[in-house]
């Protein structure tokens, strides 16, 4: 058996599709850390949602006490705005689940109704999602976590998962804030001197748009490149002021 996590804060405008997609699993343990909008009377209308509250304490930290809240050893973890697409589901479902193996899930990501096939972190893109909590965790960093797979054998499977990260230009922004902000937070070094900050910034942008194929993507990919580049300056910086 599979028990679903998922980390939500006011993610009402994706949240039902996201549910729609996982009624195939008995169980689904959203945790949420604060929503003011609809999340939770959404999630209470699918009986196979468990719904619990915690404050915000780092992405990695939550996705590990979601798990712990779970009834079974096997998780799946599942952003609120990303979809498990049918024939995904039906290849989990008829997966012989090995706790030395840890599985992989392609994601395609979308921007403005198009499928993003360049970009820096945005094509190709697999995320490990799918573990025995026994075997393995979440790392507890605060952002960009990963469920820790060094250990166990990698198993890639076929079909894709849906994301839909960004809906409005207020989503790119405010998720800038956050994941700057608590990469600030959690690195322990050094901060770089303003020259090199610019020079990472460039780079980024470069890296994406040019070497990645954001070109390819109209301006969607511009906007994707300028959206890293971007992220990259205000962590530095943020760094620096600490």
């Amino acid at each position: 058996m599979i028990s679903v996590t998922i980390l939500t804060k006011n993610s009402e405008r994706t949240l039902a599709r996201t549910l729609d997609s996982l009624k195939p699993f008995s169980e689904v343990i959203l945790l949420d850390t604060g929503s003011n909008d609809k999340t939770l009377e959404i999630a209470k209308s699918y009986p196979n949602a468990r719904i619990h509250k915690m404050a915000f304490i780092g992405f990695g930290p939550l996705h590990n006490l979601a798990s712990s809240l779970a009834s079974h050893d096997w998780i799946l973890s599942i952003d609120s705005d990303e979809i498990l697409t049918e024939p995904l589901a039906n290849e989990i479902a008829n997966l012989a689940l090995n706790p030395e193996e840890i599985y992989l899930l392609k994601r395609a990501n979308y921007l403005n109704g198009k499928r993003i096939r360049g970009c820096g972190g945005w094509s190709p893109d697999s995320v490990a999602r799918l573990y025995h909590r026994q075997k393995s965790a979440f790392t507890e960093d605060l952002v960009h976590e990963r469920v820790k797979s060094s250990h166990l054998k990698k198993v890639h499977l076929k079909h894709t998962l849906i994301h839909t990260p960004y809906l409005e230009t207020r989503d790119f922004l405010s998720k800038m804030q956050q994941y700057t902000a608590l990469f600030a937070q959690q690195t322990e070094r050094a901060s770089s001197p303003f020259w090199k900050i610019l020079l990472h910034s460039w780079f980024a942008f470069f890296k994406s748009y040019i070497l990645k194929g954001g070109f390819l993507m109209g301006k969607e990919g511009y906007i994707i490149s300028a959206y890293n580049s971007h992220t990259t300056f205000y962590k530095y910086l943020k760094l620096k002021d600490l």
